[in-house]
């Protein structure tokens, strides 16, 4: 689980820098690097981001067993 949380992790950050530079710069990263954003490649990596975001909602809700004093 410890791992599949930590891939999820590495896409939400992929997915947060991207729409950083969208926002600020309106620059598509994921759609340069893979031949824009219809590109079926690009398509995966924003599903993947996605489906990481749909991930991160659910970490949110776990405890794993500890508490809020870190016991």
């Amino acid at each position: 689980m410890i791992f599949l949380n930590t891939i999820a992790l590495i896409l939400m950050i992929i997915g947060a820098l991207n729409w950083g530079l969208i926002g600020l710069f309106q620059f598509d990263l994921v759609a340069s690097i893979f031949g824009g954003m219809s590109a079926v490649f690009s398509r995966i990596i924003y599903a993947l981001v996605g489906l990481a975001g749909i991930w991160g909602i659910t970490m949110l809700f776990r405890r794993d067993g500890h508490d809020e004093s870190g016991k």
